[in-house]
């Protein structure tokens, strides 16, 4: 009896340290120049939850789950190491759709037990279970979208209705599950309309919501081990859970605030597919060379730099950092300037130019970087389209009408590097590429950065 106890005393001291260890590396994920070290902390955290684990009085499953463990992270450490960081924001929805489908294999198992343990037990484990299995496969539809896997958003008349029904219809059994202790049938049913709605939930948004939905679908995740945790009276899971849910829903909460738009919208106005209309723009696209441009921006006081998913996907982040270089070398003051929901997560720009060595102290945010664009010589925009549209302020038919947005078109000269003529992902005309004192740099984004470099050193 003193020996359980004992284990049961380190168990709880352990997940105790793990919980401390979780908090602390959450707050130090919170700022790019700690954020290595937040997650290194985060990891050992989970070590010593996971290792205590095999303590538990009465655990019998070692084998299955060392071979877990093990396939887990053989699979974790070669995606990882493999993964381009333009596939980052995929394999975030990804490996968040695992932590909400894992939540929703632990309600299954209790579940399907059939054993008495109280409403309050029932309630938490179907809570826990349908938010799990609708993060499960709504961040697969998203993972497919963000892949190119599913290329359009799949609408129908009277969508939302449907999808009210289900919800309504898996909640209805859920009650039943807790009523009747587990039946297996209601069970199997459970899941499986929690899983459609899940997909139903996210197929109608479009690619250009994607930030928003997986911020969204990282709260559920950990809302619902929060729920399981409470299930299996695990106190690392609560807190891990409930830290994870609550600083997805303030990101989930801030993205939605940096596009003017509230969650309701973004999951239901349908905003954001490639089709979508956007009002007509008068003027034309004016091209220039890249010789023009390196004078330019050679023998400007300041220049300011907007990076977008088009850098992503040209890798161009190392070739611009090295140009960023060249022009801090002759007295240009260069900065970087970041919208909040610029490439396909949260994050995303700040992780790619931390990849290629930018400092932290020249990348700003928003709000501390727009009042700079009207004294800005130059603003450099590579792969950048909604976070710099100005019709954003001017035209209130504009679905981004509100939005807040990078004041690039205040610059004196704005240069856009752009593969073609296009529209952005969410398909709406950008004004800012017609105004008067915007330049287009046509092709793509590692090689005009790396002409630019090219012609600078020749001046």
């Amino acid at each position: 009896m003193d020996e359980v106890f004992s284990v049961r005393t380190v168990i709880a001291a352990s997940y105790f340290i793990a919980a401390i260890l979780f908090i602390f590396g959450l707050k130090r994920m919170s700022s790019p120049v700690t954020a290595r070290g937040g997650i290194v902390w985060a990891g050992a955290g989970m070590v010593v939850a996971t290792l205590v684990t095999f303590l538990y009085p009465g655990m019998t499953n070692y084998i299955l789950m060392m071979i877990a463990i093990g396939l887990g992270g053989i699979l974790a450490w070669v995606s990882g190491k493999r993964v381009a960081m333009t596939d980052m924001p995929q394999m975030i929805a990804l490996y968040n759709g695992m932590g909400g489908g894992s939540a929703a294999a632990i309600a299954a198992v209790e579940l399907f037990g059939g054993e008495e343990h109280g409403a309050i037990f029932g309630i938490l484990a179907v809570a826990g279970g349908m938010i799990g299995a609708v993060s499960f496969s709504g961040s697969l539809i998203a993972f497919g979208k963000l892949q190119g896997l599913i290329k359009k958003s799949m609408r129908f008349s009277g969508q939302q209705v449907v999808n009210l029904l289900l919800l309504a219809a898996t909640v209805i059994t859920a009650g039943v599950i807790v009523a009747q202790h587990g039946e297996p049938d209601f069970v199997v049913l459970f899941f499986v309309m929690a899983l459609i709605l899940g997909v139903t939930m996210t197929l109608p948004i479009g690619g250009a919501d994607m930030p928003v939905v997986i911020s969204l679908y990282n709260a559920l995740t950990g809302l619902a081990v929060a729920f399981e945790g409470f299930v299996l009276q695990n106190p690392a899971m609560i807190i891990a859970g409930t830290v994870v849910g609550a600083a997805g829903t303030l990101l989930t909460q801030l993205m939605a605030k940096a596009m003017n738009r509230s969650l309701g919208n973004v999951l239901f106005s349908g905003f954001g597919e490639q089709s979508a209309a956007g009002g007509t723009v008068s003027g034309s696209m004016k091209p220039i060379e890249a010789s023009d441009v390196a004078v330019m921006m050679a023998f400007a006081n300041k220049v300011l730099i907007v990076p977008g998913y088009g850098m992503a996907v040209a890798q161009a982040q190392h070739k611009v950092w090295e140009l960023t270089k060249i022009l801090r070398e002759r007295g240009v003051d260069v900065k970087f300037a970041i919208h909040p929901v610029a490439g396909r997560m949260p994050g995303h720009m700040n992780v790619l130019l931390a990849e290629a060595g930018v400092p932290y102290d020249i990348i700003y945010d928003q709000d501390e970087i727009n009042s700079e664009f009207a004294t800005a010589d130059v603003a450099l925009i590579i792969g950048a389209n909604d976070v710099v549209n100005p019709v954003a302020r001017t035209d209130p038919s504009s679905p981004i009408f509100g939005m807040p947005i990078l004041n690039a078109d205040q610059a004196k000269n704005v240069i856009v590097i752009k593969r073609g003529q296009g529209a952005g992902f969410s398909g709406i005309e950008n004004a800012l590429f017609y105004l008067d004192q915007t330049r287009m740099l046509y092709g793509d984004g590692q090689e005009v950065a790396g002409k630019l470099i090219h012609e600078i050193k020749q001046l």
